[in-house]
């Protein structure tokens, strides 16, 4: 980590939320996804990320919110850099635990967030409870009280959707491309295999592809791989298991694609989740 960067991380024992702080100045990391549902602050300096296709400015006390599968950066645009504090949830519990909170949930829905950032004070100063009550490991009850606050000042910014199999706003060969690499995302696939799949030439659909999820085929499918290899880091597999499972080349190929995204190495990472020596 150099001077101009720092990460502190934690993972909660009883939920799984991780806990992330962090500060960047000038690129802070390249395009990429969570499996996870974030919900966080920025706590000081201008915080400048993509999502949805759109370029979002968040200031201090401004909230962030981002889906699993959302393609985000971020940079800092000023000289002084940023610093926000983040919460990682697991979908099937975020979501199990927020449908206790609402009385009637659509059949066959699907939970979102309304907007990607939010000028919401509450809502801020809940997740600003949250985090520092898992982050710095309370008591139990503690915990639970602060994530449980927390969630019902959530419920304001989020929404039920219904489940489709296809997303009816982008082309349907991105969408049987982005199928099949979710599918077989730990092969050794081609584009013209995967052009042959969709019925296109390699050309048209690589330019389907970006133009949908904001990626190229390939840097997709490494996303894919690298989401997979948080969740067995985390869970204390050695980053030569990780590299040698999902594909990767080797450890230090798994190693420069998981910098890029994440700002860690897969070794610091591991270790931050699992307490696990390297």
């Amino acid at each position: 980590m150099d001077d101009h960067h720092w990460i502190e991380l934690s993972q909660d024992p009883d939920t799984g939320i991780e806990s992330i702080r962090a500060h960047f100045q000038g690129h802070a990391y390249d395009p990429h996804w969570h499996d996870s549902f974030l919900v966080g602050i920025t706590e000081q300096g201008v915080q400048q990320f993509n999502c949805r296709r759109v370029r979002h400015l968040s200031t201090p006390g401004k909230v962030f919110m981002l889906e699993p599968g959302e393609i985000h950066d971020g940079q800092a645009p000023t000289e002084e850099g940023f610093t926000y504090s983040m919460l990682y949830f697991d979908p099937a519990w975020l979501e199990q635990q927020l449908r206790l909170l609402f009385e009637h949930v659509p059949q066959h829905s699907q939970l979102g967030f309304a907007d990607t950032l939010s000028q919401d004070p509450g809502l801020a100063m809940c997740i600003g409870q949250a985090f520092q009550a898992l982050h710095q490991g309370e008591l139990r009850i503690v915990r639970q009280s602060a994530t449980d606050n927390l969630l019902a000042a959530l419920t304001r910014h989020l929404d039920w959707r219904q489940r489709q199999a296809f997303d009816p706003r982008l082309p349907r060969v991105a969408q049987v491309a982005r199928d099949y690499l979710q599918a077989h995302a730990f092969e050794d696939i081609g584009l013209d295999q995967l052009a042959q799949v969709c019925g296109v030439d390699r050309f048209r659909l690589s330019r389907a592809f970006k133009s949908a999820f904001g990626l190229a085929p390939h840097a997709y499918l490494i996303q894919l791989r690298l989401a997979r290899a948080r969740l067995w880091l985390a869970r204390g597999e050695t980053p030569a298991q990780v590299a040698s499972a999902l594909g990767f080349a080797d450890q230090s190929h798994l190693g420069r694609w998981f910098r890029r995204a994440y700002r860690l190495t897969p070794a610091d990472y591991r270790k931050r989740c699992s307490n696990l020596p390297d």
